[in-house]
């Protein structure tokens, strides 16, 4: 499953995403988490020191092998510069796995240890001042908006994306590319703010969308999510002493977060688990497409030089039955 965590800046949804990618990892469930945010501290979120998260790997740094690699034999694409971040995959390209190991893994992600089991964490990269007037940032989440395009996943896999705040995800669609986003907001005016924005933009789209409350100190807090957001508020989670003993550098065992936020990581999981049984890999497919011929028609063309539209294999759809390595790909 490919979860996301949306939210404004400093609603919480790295430390949540990061509670969640601990929850998941504790129940033995397979994970690759990544992190698209501007500002990349999900590493330090879970638990690296401030020279193991530098040390981490630029997915933005290493798009010509991402590209390269996942293009395969796919002979609608005549080379891997002529691929943009929407480029959706088709026969012979090579898709990407939860649970195997491939050159883009070797190179972009790396194992972290939890304290109940390990994960593989990727990230995009920091945006540097050398970006500055040469680049915007949904530029170096192309690497991840690619990787999500050519990625299958099952049950018991999980993708989750630390999401950037705001709204760059629309610009490509990759909001899309989720079986179900979180979206975390404070119990204020400003915190659903973010809300309605991305309601707005999934509405036609079909994304499965689910508000979880932070900071919530009491049921005034809850009455007010619910009367704004009214049935996506999914759960409410109040103030953690474990976390903010975490973020003083001083972790206890995750086993020891307090059980009423233990419960609602539960709940997060359920919410994700009951997207998996709603899955259509046509319309996923679908909206692949459709994002990357806007893409195409509006900037790639021009900045590749090439009619990006014939890269669409019409008779392709990516599906879950494509996981076994022998499934229309090169090895």
């Amino acid at each position: 499953m490919k979860i996301a965590f949306v939210g404004k800046g400093g609603s919480g949804k790295t430390t949540l995403s990061s509670l969640f990618i601990r929850h998941l990892a504790a129940n033995e469930a397979h994970v690759v988490a990544v992190d698209a945010d501007i500002n990349q501290h999900l590493g330090a979120a879970l638990g690296l020191d401030e020279n193991e998260a530098a040390a981490l790997p630029a997915m933005g740094a290493h798009l010509p092998l991402i590209k390269d690699y996942l293009r395969g034999t796919n002979p609608r694409i005549s080379s891997a510069e002529t691929m943009i971040k929407t480029t959706p995959p088709g026969e012979g390209s090579r898709l990407l796995r939860v649970r195997e190991d491939n050159p883009v893994y070797d190179a972009c992600a790396r194992t972290v240890r939890l304290d109940d089991g390990e994960i593989r964490l990727m990230a995009t990269g920091p945006f540097t001042e050398t970006d500055l007037g040469v680049a915007c940032y949904h530029s170096k989440v192309g690497a991840v908006e690619l990787c999500l395009n050519h990625l299958v996943d099952g049950q018991d896999e999980y993708v989750v994306v630390d999401m950037t705040a705001g709204s760059d995800s629309f610009a490509s669609g990759m909001f899309t590319r989720f079986d179900m986003t979180f979206l975390v907001a404070e119990p204020t005016r400003k915190g659903v703010s973010v809300y309605r924005q991305y309601k707005d933009y999934a509405r036609d789209f079909g994304v499965a969308l689910k508000v979880v409350g932070n900071k919530v100190q009491g049921e005034d807090d809850l009455d007010f999510l619910r009367s704004e957001v009214g049935d996506d508020l999914l759960v409410g989670i109040g103030q953690s002493d474990w976390v903010r003993t975490m973020e003083k550098g001083r972790p206890a065992p995750f086993e020891l977060l307090e059980a009423d936020n233990r419960m609602a990581l539960q709940a997060l999981q359920n919410a994700a688990e009951d997207s998996y049984e709603l899955r259509d890999w046509e319309r996923y497919t679908r909206q692949m497409v459709h994002f990357h011929l806007k893409n195409a028609e509006s900037w790639g063309n021009e900045k590749t030089g090439a009619d990006l539209a014939a890269q669409v294999d019409p008779a392709f759809v990516l599906h879950e039955h494509l996981s076994e390595p022998s499934a229309a790909q090169p090895a």
